[in-house]
């Protein structure tokens, strides 16, 4: 020890100092860490950006003025094409009054703060935390949500535009300030209620007041306006005339919201609000120049794009796209031919319009066609009818999807099985050939165990032992319901799905093989579109192209993937070329005169009650889909047609098939002939030995086919160029085991059938 160190000791009390130990890099790692990061610095960066977001936002509201009116609140036409490019419609003419807001009652005002903006009276003009939400989806490309003030979406109607952007975010919340401290509140709802859409073409308060309850602003009553604030959340889908039963219940809901507000804002008296009762809408009354099928063609083609919008995420939902259609400024081609719109509306005139007397007929009065047509090969719809009149009938009955689809359906039936390769219970494969028994109010069964559905066959007629061609022929609803139960229910509505149809809520229970879910015309239409195009999808397209001079809109091609397999779409085709020659569609459209020999695959339909009549047919290059249904004209209620133009029943095969055959064979360019790759042919004569289910012991109730030869000549494997003979027997008259002196047993020199007194009679069709 050296004598400074024993010093140093002495000084310490004797005790000998320990060595200075060497901090580790990893300690000096730390110490440097904690230096630059400490918690002054960390509270005085946040500090710092604080103040310079602030200054942001200074600088912001210095430079951002609150600038005149957009060029998208002011009034622009839409324009609409047919296909070759020649205009149909130029419709957009803003449907709007300026109302000053004195004259509105004030408690009608209460009711639009009170469901948009409950502290509207109280706040700056904007909801930050609303906003910060909405900037923060945006930077995460979720898109805005709501939470905007009242004079956010004043500021984003009239001086804005739609875009979801960070700019037209920080934008909406500048001018909000500052308008909410230079207009008084007043102004601003005014502007408000005077700018929103509110459907039906009404821009507002005045317009939606003359839309929806035909009474001006100043008139409303608190529980109409609280309706058409309620409205401004989902115009469409809220308006009760066309909304589905979910939206009823939703806008039923919001109305409530509103009202509840208003008590809870001591706006209205609770015993009054209790007292209420919710104002049901009037009819629509279209604006003119949309009269005839233009209307309904416009429609469906807005409809079409503002679905388009949102699917490309140009709009954040139905409603704004809505917005953005009305806003005008677009042109529209729509794939409508114009020739063939012209043939379609007039084979509506001449087989059914023509042959109804609404005035001296209280029943003809209930009848509505609707009817779309598409090309196969491009899933162009080339034409649509979808009522008497757009400005005499609001609702387009070629889209609407509310009634019953019927025996049109079966095919998707026989579609599943083939594509399942589906057999018997007894392990037959299910072909055209495969027998099943016909008999009336057969109990349907599952592997011997009954499932506790028996449906009735039209006019409750027993078939007995009959094949499934024959069954698609005569439409026997026992033989399908069994035949869904052996393919399963489960597959028989996916492969419903796959060829297009809705199926959201479908239940796979036996009763559907009835048709018995809601399907519209153009649904029909795209089904057997996919038929017809071997199994690939086809969805039809009303829209062709779209412009816009500031958007771009692509549509998706209508021609999809493979759904089904070529053979189970084939097997279908050729099974209804049968319906056609030798079934329940053979009067009206094997006999037509223009057919010339044409092939045809076709299926009738005839729903519960006679409320609806279906024929959807095709070739292979235009398919049609035809319904006929039963509308009260006052009440708007499904009802029967039994009466209608003179008949005892609207059958399928009666004004359906005859307005189908009209239009087809007038607008077809020549002869055409299926591409069928099917090992079972085309409309193959049967055999008759049973397979599954077995048949019936007991004697049927009416005389079942016989084993023995038909009376008139078999079809043969090929479709024949001219209308063949039937292999069924004759319905207006019970089957013989001899031949009737009255039916020939070959076809006529001409090669047509002569007429028959036993074919029959269009009141014994199938459901």
């Amino acid at each position: 020890m050296g004598r400074a160190e024993e010093r140093r000791a002495r000084q310490r009390g004797g005790r000998r100092a320990a060595p200075k130990r060497r901090r580790s890099s990893g300690a000096a790692g730390k110490g440097g860490i904690r230096r630059l990061f400490t918690w002054k610095k960390i509270l005085g960066t946040v500090f710092g950006l604080c103040l310079l977001g602030m200054g942001a936002f200074v600088v912001l509201y210095l430079v951002i003025d609150i600038p005149e009116g957009n060029a998208d609140a002011k009034l622009q036409s839409n324009v609409y094409k047919y296909g070759d490019g020649s205009v149909m419609a130029r419709v957009g003419e803003r449907n709007r009054e300026i109302v000053n807001l004195a004259k509105v009652p004030k408690d009608v005002q209460h009711t639009f703060v009170a469901a948009e903006n409950k502290t509207f009276y109280k706040d700056s003009g904007v909801d930050l935390k609303g906003t910060a939400r909405g900037v923060l989806n945006t930077l995460a490309g979720k898109g805005a949500q709501g939470g905007s003030t009242i004079t956010q979406q004043y500021v984003k109607n009239y001086y804005l535009t739609q875009d979801q952007t960070i700019s037209r975010k920080l934008k909406e919340l500048v001018i909000s300030l500052k308008l909410d401290r230079e207009k008084s509140k007043d102004y601003i709802l005014a502007g408000y209620i005077n700018t929103s859409y509110y459907g039906r073409g009404a821009y507002g308060i005045q317009a939606a007041a003359q839309a929806y309850y035909r009474v001006d602003a100043e008139d409303l009553t608190v529980e109409q306006g609280a309706y058409l604030a309620a409205l401004l959340q989902a115009p469409n889908q809220y308006d009760w005339a066309i909304a589905s039963d979910t939206g009823k219940r939703l806008v039923r809901e919001r109305w409530d919201y509103v009202l509840d507000n208003m008590v809870e804002q001591h706006w209205l008296d609770a015993a009054e609000r209790r007292a209420m009762e919710f104002p049901v809408p009037k009819e629509p009354k279209p604006a003119p120049g949309m009269g005839g099928q233009t209307g309904y063609l416009v429609d469906a083609a807005n409809a079409a794009l503002e679905r388009q919008l949102v699917a490309q995420g140009s709009a954040e939902d139905m409603k704004q796209a809505q917005a953005m259609v009305e806003a005008g400024g677009w042109t529209i081609t729509l794939n409508i031919d114009k020739k063939k719109q012209a043939a379609l509306e007039r084979s509506v005139k001449a087989q059914l319009t023509d042959k109804l007397d609404p005035e001296g007929n209280e029943v003809d009065a209930r009848v509505q066609a609707g009817a779309v047509s598409v090309d196969p090969k491009t899933g162009a719809v080339v034409a649509m009818y979808g009522g008497i009149d757009y400005l005499k009938h609001y609702r387009n009955n070629a889209t609407r999807d509310d009634y019953q689809p019927a025996s049109t359906f079966k095919p998707v039936i026989l579609a599943a099985a083939v594509d399942e390769d589906a057999t018997t219970q007894d392990g037959t494969p299910i072909t055209a050939s495969t027998v099943y028994d016909g008999t009336s109010k057969r109990p349907v069964v599952d592997h011997g165990r009954r499932v506790g559905f028996a449906p009735e066959n039209e006019d409750d007629r027993d078939y007995g032992d009959i094949t499934v061609q024959e069954a698609m022929n005569k439409s026997v609803n026992s033989v399908f319901a069994q035949m869904g139960v052996d393919v399963g229910m489960d597959e028989v509505v996916e492969v419903a799905g796959k060829l297009g149809m809705e199926t959201e809520g479908m239940q796979a229970v036996p009763a559907q093989t009835l048709g018995s879910m809601g399907a519209s015309p153009l649904e029909m239409a795209g089904v057997y579109a996919t038929l017809d195009h071997h199994g690939r999808k086809v969805t039809p397209a009303v829209v062709k192209s779209v412009e816009h001079n500031s958007r771009r809109v692509e549509f998706p091609d209508p021609i999809g993937e493979q759904v089904i397999s070529r053979e189970a779409a084939d097997t279908v085709t050729s099974v209804l070329t049968g319906v056609v020659d030798d079934g329940t569609a053979r009067v009206s459209v094997r006999e037509n005169p223009l057919r010339g020999g044409q092939q045809v695959a076709g299926k009738t339909g005839t729903s519960d009650n006679n409320k609806s009549a279906w024929f959807t047919g095709y070739t292979p290059d235009l398919v049609t889909s035809v319904g006929l249904f039963g509308e009260d004209p006052k009440t708007y209620a499904q009802v029967p047609m039994y009466g209608a133009g003179g008949e005892d029943r609207v059958n399928g095969g009666g004004f359906p098939a005859q307005i189908w055959a009209a239009y087809t064979f007038g607008v077809l360019d020549g002869i055409s002939r299926f591409d069928l790759e099917t090992k079972q042919g085309a409309a193959v004569q049967p055999t008759r030995t049973p397979t599954a289910p077995p048949p019936t012991t007991e004697e049927p109730t009416s005389a079942p086919p016989t084993t023995e030869e038909p009376t008139s000549t078999p079809p043969t494997t090929e479709e024949p160029t001219s209308a063949p003979p039937t292999t069924e027997e004759p319905t207006s008259t019970p089957p013989t085991t001899e031949a009737p002196t009255q039916t020939p047993t070959t076809p006529s020199p001409t090669g047509e059938e002569p007429e028959n007194p036993l074919l029959p009679n269009r009141a014994d069709e199938e459901r």
